[in-house]
């Protein structure tokens, strides 16, 4: 990536915008017009390829994984920060999931997005250490975990984060309600959950973006 990259922002608060654009221009960056919401993102990013773009998540129309995804379907080069308020571990792996260069928080310095912007310059990654931090205490040793349960208990596990009760997951894998009371049991004791029913449903829950990426 050259020295001077080109980038383009969306985030749907104006003020917000209008002070990364101004702080990036200052820092003598090569700053496209900004985008209010993800569609206007989206064909902006696809018009210019501009070497980076700044994203929000929520933003109207398009979320910044939907601008992501779409980009990455069209085979764009250009790489793609996330810059949120969320740092809940389902969105801190959905960001490692589409292999997202940088992730930020908006309440974070300007300097640790001209950090990320030096990482992408070098073809490296840049996570904030708050989600590194999510990454490596929440959603790893959670992975860990989930390597040790069988293809049955996966597939088990993920209908319980759909919220699918017992019966109905019976009915779904054609299998009798016992035999699904049994594969719970031996999916909390390989979780290492007390031993409830309702242990596992909070669970699969708290790791429902997790489950259903395998």
């Amino acid at each position: 990536m050259k020295n001077n990259p080109s980038i383009l922002v969306a985030d749907d608060h104006p003020m917000l915008l209008k002070g990364l654009l101004d702080e990036l221009q200052q820092h003598g960056y090569t700053v496209l017009e900004g985008a209010t919401q993800g569609a206007q993102a989206l064909e902006s990013i696809l018009a210019h390829q501009p070497d980076i773009a700044i994203l929000d998540i929520e933003m109207p129309i398009l979320t910044g994984f939907e601008v992501i995804k779409k980009c990455i379907e069209k085979d764009c080069d250009t790489k793609f920060i996330i810059l949120t308020s969320y740092k809940e571990k389902a969105y801190v792996h959905k960001a490692k999931k589409l292999n997202i260069s940088g992730y930020l928080l908006k309440d974070e310095p300007f300097s640790e997005i001209e950090k990320c912007i030096q990482a992408l310059q070098k073809d490296e990654k840049y996570f904030s250490s708050s989600f590194t931090d999510v990454f490596d205490k929440e959603i790893y040793p959670q992975m860990d975990k989930i390597k040790y349960l069988s293809p049955s208990e996966r597939t088990i596990v993920r209908l319980i984060a759909q919220g699918k009760t017992s019966k109905e997951i019976g009915e779904l894998l054609s299998i009798s309600h016992r035999t699904v009371q049994k594969h719970r049991g031996n999916i909390i004791s390989k979780l290492d959950l007390p031993p409830s029913m309702d242990a596992l449903n909070v669970w699969a829950s708290e790791n429902k973006e997790l489950l259903l990426s395998l």
